[in-house]
């Protein structure tokens, strides 16, 4: 009796390991479907409060629908190893807690205050003072004699920054690796421990941030003569993206392409600084695969601004999904041919609309329309809106969002073949 019995047992079990099988395929098929339609936080907005609006937003999911959710950027050269594991920590609860899903963005090359120990060169005074550190900033000539002292961002309203870091620096690379790892270890430890219907909650982990050299931060010609003078004084001028490689202010990138073994002398080409951000990005993105995410989870964010231009291309390698940010062609992305011809060469399995504003959209339709343009383009993952502090107080794009969120995407759309010219 005993033997027929533990034969009943074991044939029981053998009978319910398929359906449990099918029961975590149909699981991984759904999150493997599914988009996300995302916003963005700055730091001092990863608060409880905050993460409850958005997720009200919402309201209930249904299967073909958005899924609900935030991205925030830790900027781990910005403050110490602690506090950015802090924030990290911070953002994941809160994202467990409501139920929402989350992209971590993690920023190295924009700002990196608090590391002067690997950008000044120049100034005694200062804690981090070594002159050998020339070799980790950019420099506006072929030398450290041209290394930089200051550089200016404008995102609106141009300010004063840090000389850019040489993104192809030993040292440089170095401080990444060693700040990155532990963060995306501890987003893989997080995910891990989830119950396996909620490992949807991570999107995945973005490296660089419109990675790019000459835009983010650029340089006037002399402009280390300016450190000293009142900064009301400082020049003031837009970029101008298609007059490469300068942009329309002085050319830099000579570290990294130098450092990079690239070229020494001669012309400054597009092409170098492409390949650099290419370098840059497929590094970053190695760095987050060896700490334990997927392919799938890892999304880079390249930057790009005029049409035909090789930085996109730079976006895409063999451990990520490539990204760029979208407001010209916000309201479809799809129209985006530069865009479309680098994503064309990608065999990643999805790919993001990482940096989005539909600029020009007038009416909640508007924004609904646009939403579903973007998440309906075959492979795209999510779609990230910057920012929540002005789109939480823009009623048409709220209820626009709502729109998209309460309806299920539409057909997908077939990446449409660009031009030759722009393919090349």
């Amino acid at each position: 009796m005993s033997q027929f019995l533990q034969t009943i047992s074991i044939l029981a079990v053998l009978l319910a390991l398929p359906a449990t099988s099918s029961a975590v395929q149909r699981v991984e098929q759904r999150e493997q479907s599914t988009r996300y339609l995302l916003l963005n936080l700055g730091a001092s907005e990863i608060r409880r409060e905050t993460v409850r609006e958005i997720k009200q937003l919402g309201g209930e999911w249904a299967a073909g629908r958005p899924r609900i959710g935030v991205g925030a950027i830790i900027s781990y050269f910005r403050q110490p190893p602690d506090k950015a594991m802090e924030q990290l920590r911070r953002l994941l609860s809160l994202c467990e807690e409501q139920d929402v899903a989350v992209i971590v963005q993690l920023d190295g090359e924009q700002w990196w205050t608090a590391r002067p120990d690997l950008w000044n060169w120049w100034d005694e005074g200062r804690p981090g003072f070594d002159p050998a550190n020339a070799t980790n900033v950019e420099w506006s000539g072929w030398g450290p004699q041209h290394a930089l002292k200051i550089s200016w961002r404008n995102w609106g309203k141009q300010v004063r920054v840090q000389p850019p870091p040489n993104l192809m620096s030993p040292k440089y690379r170095t401080a990444c690796h060693q700040a990155m790892t532990p963060l995306v270890e501890e987003v893989v430890r997080w995910q891990n421990h989830l119950p396996a219907e909620n490992r949807w909650l991570l999107v995945g982990v973005k490296v660089g941030w419109e990675s790019a050299i000459g835009m983010g931060s650029h340089y006037y010609p002399d402009g280390n003569s300016l450190i000293d003078r009142d900064p009301a004084n400082d020049p003031d001028r837009r970029a101008n993206p298609e007059l490469l490689p300068g942009r329309g202010y002085q050319p830099i990138g000579y570290a990294a392409v130098s450092t990079a073994g690239l070229a020494r002398d001669g012309e400054l080409k597009e092409e170098h600084l492409a390949e650099v951000i290419r370098r840059h990005l497929d590094d970053l993105s190695s760095v987050s695969r060896q700490a334990g995410l997927q392919r799938e989870q890892v999304f880079t964010h390249c930057g790009g601004w005029a049409e035909g231009e090789k930085l996109y291309r730079s976006a895409v390698n063999e451990n990520s999904c490539p990204g760029w940010s979208f407001y010209r062609y916000g309201r479809d992305p799809l129209k985006d041919t530069t865009a479309m011809a680098a994503l064309e060469k990608s065999d990643a399995p999805f790919w993001a609309v990482t940096e989005w504003l539909p600029i020009g959209a007038r009416t909640a339709e508007d924004w609904e329309t646009a939403i579903q343009n973007a998440l309906s383009i075959d492979r795209c993952r999510y779609v990230c809106a910057f920012n929540w502090r002005k789109t939480k107080t823009d009623p048409i794009a709220l209820d626009g969002i709502q729109k998209a969120l309460s309806e299920a995407l539409p057909k997908t759309r077939a990446i449409s073949s660009p031009s030759a010219e722009a393919a090349e």
